[in-house]
């Protein structure tokens, strides 16, 4: 069985869910192999992939057997089901997909599952025969509605940064996507929100954890002092700690915060020591967000897609100083791209849109209007994504040249790129 193929036999997206016994009525055909595992969770506008990588790392190095569940992925779809930091194997994801292929296809709602659902129901059943100590999961979308929030109990959940994206899903004002987002605080069990959340997101996740009995956490950034941050990322203290990120950007130092507060609120059930804290922070990295794929020329990707996480890019392109930033650039139809572009704008000299690298791409004549009308400047090319990268490394070798605006065209990137 191609596991690729039969997923992909799924919706994309399913039918609509007003609940979540959808995928618990899956999960419990398969006999629940969700029981019994000790999950992190995780949900956020941005940050959340960053933090889980963290996390997995943090809890590898401490010596437990740790699962991963991710989403989208960058390289391969195997990315997205990792234990102790490797890729579930082609063959070992076919052998879990026969074995609990019958009871989907015998399912009543066979025809109403998303190809997500489908890879999570697998990717438990994995964690459940491989005895993993622990699972970070990540959520793909919201919180309340997200099929991972089947879980019951878990030993944490961690909200990252809060901001305006998948408006037509989860609402259009910040306190909706914050109650979305606070659907995975559950009862006694403890939260920890990333600093610096709006404080009408801020609002909506004490109410939620006040009414569940949990414990809300938010990491106090007057104890934190940044030392150093550059392409090699940051040097902090924390607590009177000293810690390092790999992954460039202020906003992992924030990031990292997070996971530091919510490692402290699972001592008991997960212990692990400050320096394996100190390493797995240090060792974390993630494909496409703020990664420096070029020294010489100086080549950036990065998969953010929505204004907060463009602010947070256009931050980092800030610490350029004196050097052009020139931009490949390109966006889905569902996303703010207006807005945020605006936030690039800054520190950008030239936009060249593209489209070509997904179903659900802006056109890159349209996204050229958008570009413009947020204050930029857009160039239209022609000819093939990586030809377009190529000719700007070899025009303009002394700028910086960024890739942004899609995960979907970072994976596009890197798999053109390693085919080369």
């Amino acid at each position: 069985m191609d596991p690729v193929r039969y997923i992909s036999g799924f919706s994309r997206l399913g039918k609509r869910v007003s609940d979540l016994s959808r995928i618990r009525s899956l999960l419990d055909a398969l006999g629940r192999p969700q029981e019994g595992l000790r999950f992190i969770h995780i949900a956020g506008t941005n940050g959340k992939g960053s933090m889980a990588q963290m996390f997995s790392e943090i809890l590898t190095s401490a010596g437990y057997r740790t699962g991963l569940f991710t989403s989208p992925y960058i390289l391969t779809f195997y990315d997205r089901i990792r234990i102790n930091g490797e890729n579930i194997q082609p063959e070992e994801l076919s052998g879990v997909l026969k074995d609990i292929s019958p009871v989907i296809e015998a399912h009543p709602l066979r025809d109403s599952f998303s190809q997500f659902e489908i890879t999570q129901a697998a990717a438990f059943e994995w964690f459940r025969r491989q005895r993993c100590d622990a699972v970070v999961l990540e959520a793909g979308l919201g919180g309340l509605l997200d099929s991972t929030n089947v879980i019951e109990s878990p030993l944490v959940s961690v909200i990252g940064s809060i901001g305006l994206d998948h408006t037509a899903v989860l609402g259009d004002t910040v306190e909706k996507i914050a109650f979305q987002k606070a659907g995975i605080i559950k009862p006694g069990r403890p939260c920890v929100l990333s600093a610096g959340a709006p404080p009408e997101a801020v609002r909506v996740f004490r109410e939620q954890a006040e009414e569940k009995g949990s414990p809300l956490y938010i990491p106090d950034t007057g104890l934190c002092k940044v030392i150093h941050t550059g392409f090699g990322g940051s040097v902090f203290i924390y607590r009177g700690e000293v810690y390092r990120t790999s992954m460039p950007g202020l906003h992992q130092v924030n990031n990292a915060l997070s996971v530091i507060d919510a490692m402290e609120t699972v001592a008991e059930e997960l212990p692990v020591s400050r320096k394996d804290i100190e390493k797995g922070i240090a060792k974390a990295r993630i494909p496409g967000r703020v990664e420096i794929i070029s020294v010489s020329p100086l080549t950036v990707l990065d998969g953010s897609h929505n204004p907060d996480g463009m602010k947070a890019l256009s931050a980092f392109l800030g610490t350029f100083k004196g050097r052009t930033v020139r931009a490949v650039i390109g966006m889905h139809t569902d996303k703010d791209a207006g807005e945020a572009v605006k936030m690039l704008v800054p520190q950008v000299t030239e936009f060249y849109p593209v489209s070509g690298f997904s179903d659900r791409d802006i056109p890159a004549g349209e996204l050229a209007g958008i570009i413009s009308k947020a204050g930029g400047k857009a160039l239209l090319r022609d000819g093939e994504i990586i030809s377009l990268v190529s000719a700007l490394s070899e025009e303009f070798p002394g700028d910086v040249l960024l890739i942004c605006g899609s995960l979907y065209l970072v994976s596009y990137i890197k798999t053109a790129k390693n085919q080369q």
